[in-house]
């Protein structure tokens, strides 16, 4: 009890006194999935606002793909994208194996699926309410889903913050293509599995605060998107309720 009670308080003092190695780390962390989530989600999203709108043979078929990769795990991920960066790999030419690009591409691969599913599941449902009025305006299925996308901007914005949160807590596929190496490839999430089996309890339990607080942060940002647009769809109608 006392053990964790000292590395609790050392972990607390490594957070609050900017500890250079820990926020090294962070700002790594952050770096990559950020990065990451901007290519998968500019991807994504585009890819799940087609398949909102969109019927071709074979739609059915991609979306069980699609579904099917929303729970393909981590390591899995960092394996195909390790064979494909590795020197005798198709991509070997690249020298991209344990740096930040190939940890940026493995959680891209890992991220583009969920950004294109959770956007093709809101697109959907907003072509159900307006698509018929949009395609009798003249409004081709691009146009169609950039417009609905565009109305459902929040529930986007929902989406990236999701995948966002995706990115920066995995760790199989960074460890697996980066190499942990520190100074370079190390990440909150590969860092706390090194330092905890290397025994160094405190600045783990620095880390793992610093990555609830960015969990933490984000679910509390979802909420207020969330409210945000309830207040907006709702406001016109108390509006009208309270005129009449």
């Amino acid at each position: 009890m006392n053990s964790f009670l000292e590395s609790f308080g050392t972990a607390l003092r490594l957070v609050a006194g900017l500890d250079p190695m820990l926020w090294t780390i962070v700002a790594r962390s952050l770096s990559v999935s950020v990065t990451a989530c901007a290519f998968a989600c500019t991807g994504g999203m585009l890819l799940g606002a087609w398949l909102g709108v969109s019927r071709f043979a074979g739609r059915g078929a991609l979306l069980t793909v699609l579904n099917t990769l929303l729970a393909l795990p981590s390591v899995v991920v960092g394996l195909i994208v390790y064979l494909l960066l590795s020197r005798s790999g198709p991509l070997g030419f690249l020298g991209w194996l344990f740096s930040f690009k190939a940890m940026v591409l493995a959680q891209s691969v890992l991220v583009l699926p969920v950004a294109a599913a959770l956007t093709r599941r809101a697109v959907e449902d907003a072509d159900r309410s307006h698509g018929e009025q949009l395609t009798s305006l003249g409004a081709q299925p691009l146009l169609r889903s950039l417009l609905l996308g565009w109305d459902e901007r929040y529930a986007l914005l929902t989406i990236l913050i999701a995948c966002f949160g995706r990115a920066v807590s995995e760790v199989g596929a960074v460890m697996i293509v980066g190499g942990n190496i520190d100074g370079f490839t190390r990440v909150m999430t590969t860092a706390i599995a090194l330092e905890t089996s290397k025994g160094d309890l405190p600045l783990a339990l620095a880390l793992g605060m610093v990555l609830l607080g960015v969990v933490l942060s984000l679910n509390v940002v979802i909420a207020l998107v969330a409210r945000w647009r309830t207040e907006i769809a709702d406001g016109p109608l108390m509006v009208k309720g309270a005129a009449a």
